[in-house]
Parts: structure tokens; sequence; C-alpha cells
């Protein structure tokens, strides 16, 4: 059986303080061989470096989340740091960076600190994990403007969590993106999700978790972690009418051409 890649599982997150071992042993256990832990602040991104140098087969993403851009403070004093964190060989995207207008702080300083990490992610050839709450039309707009004053890194990024429908969904792919497939394409009423993952491209897609968030069906409400990959992948593959070795062996293909720094070898 071919391997899976978890493009975006926060291990760092305090859930997983006490089993993170173990965690990762369950993960081996059901094929996934390399796992992303994009950050959200400094801190964040200091414990995912930390981790990276810890186990096999972890990459990181360095990154103010929209949620945190406001405690972060000022970006022009800050992205001097993120761009150095991007030195270390274990850093192999910008991320989670992106908008959110569900619970975020203000758009105007959400749109400033994209627009900044956006031109690191130009600077430095780094592809982008995007966020995207509520905030479809200005997250795209925002993308489109990248565009016209950058040289993107190729691929660019990927839109995670993805669930904005349709036409967002021929944006992005037009514009190189990649589309992050995760628990949510398993819930009920997600039937716009599993349309745009029939249809998309399936050089395109990539899993990921979103642990601890986002436990898909039949577990959703319990603690998410890269071993229930698995279920994402067989839902996936029931969606495109194919399965599930094929699924693997293409998502890990996309996740190596999107994070090329990425170097999955089985976590443990």
């Amino acid at each position: 059986m071919n391997g899976f890649v978890d493009t975006h599982c926060h291990l760092d997150d305090d859930r997983f303080a006490d089993d993170r071992d173990q965690v990762l042993e369950r993960a081996g256990a059901t094929g996934v061989t390399g796992v992303l832990i994009p950050a959200t602040e400094l801190a964040s991104a200091r414990a995912a470096l930390d981790l990276a140098a810890r186990y096999p087969g972890i990459g990181v993403a360095v990154g103010i989340h929209p949620l945190w851009c406001e405690k972060a403070g000022d970006p022009d004093r800050v992205m001097p740091e993120l761009r150095a964190l991007t030195g270390d060989p274990a850093v192999v995207a910008i991320g989670e960076i992106g908008l959110d207008y569900y619970r975020g702080p203000a758009p105007e300083l959400q749109e400033r600190w994209l627009d900044a990490q956006l031109d690191l992610a130009a600077a430095t050839g780094l592809p982008v994990i995007l966020h995207n709450r509520e905030a479809t039309g200005n997250l795209l707009e925002r993308l489109r403007a990248w565009g016209q004053r950058a040289d993107l890194p190729q691929p660019p990024g990927v839109l995670h969590a993805f669930s904005a429908g349709r036409a967002a969904a021929d944006f992005a792919l037009a514009a190189g993106f990649y589309l992050g497939i995760g628990g949510m394409l398993t819930f009920r009423r997600a039937d716009e999700v599993r349309a745009v993952a029939a249809a998309a491209p399936a050089d395109r897609l990539v899993l990921e978790t979103d642990a601890p968030y986002l436990a898909p069906e039949p577990l959703r409400g319990r603690r998410n972690e890269p071993a229930l990959l698995r279920h994402v992948a067989e839902r996936l593959a029931a969606v495109r009418a194919t399965d599930t070795e094929q699924i693997a062996l293409q998502t890990t293909g996309n996740a190596a051409r999107l994070f090329p720094r990425l170097q999955p070898e089985g976590v443990q």
C-alpha cells in the first residue's frame, strides 16, 4: 500500500501533549509517511520546528494565522523573524495564513498580514497554505493582486480545508493552486465539497486532517489525528470512483510536487 501524507496537522497543539508518540505510532501503522505542521504564530513555529528535529517525516510551515495577527504585533517587526525561520531545512511552506471574517480581527489588519506573508512566499519561493473562513471574495482578490505584483512560487500553494464552492475552485485551479481535502469531505451536508473533489483534476488534490480539528465521520466530535486520514482517503476514492491505493499514490505525489522540501520517510 502506498503511503499517505497529512499536509495539514497541528501536531504541536497541547491536545497532543500527553500522547504525541502514540499518535505518531498510530499514524505510521495506518500508512501515514509524512506530516506537515502549519504554524499559527512565532511560538507555534518554533515548537513545530522542535518536533521536526525530533521525529522523522515531519515538515513545517511558518506563518501568522489570521486569528493571531492582532496579537502578533506589527508585521514590519515580525516579518524578518519569519523570514529567518524559513532558512531551516524543515520549513516547506508559508502558513497557515489567510483571512477569517467569522471571528478574526479587523479585515484591514488581516489583509495587511496576508499581503506581507504572500510577498514573503514570493521572495523565498515557498508555497503558501491558505486559511479561508467567510472571506472567499476578498481572499481571491488578494491572490489576484499577488499574482499581478510578484513572481509566484510554482506551485503557489494550497487552499486548506477547501469548502468555498465550484467558482472558487475554478479560480484556484486556474491559478495553479491545489485543494486541501479533509474531514469535511465526509460530513453529511458537504455535497458541494464532494462535487468539487469529484470534478477537480487528480493532480491538484492533497489530503489533510487539520488535526486536532475536523475529525471525519463517523468519528466527528472527537479529537482528530493523522491516523484518521485513511477515512478521508477512502471517501475520496468513493467520490472519484477509484480505489484507496490510487488515491494514496496520486495525493502523495501531489504533496511532493506542492512541497518539494517535504521528505516523507515514515512517521514514528
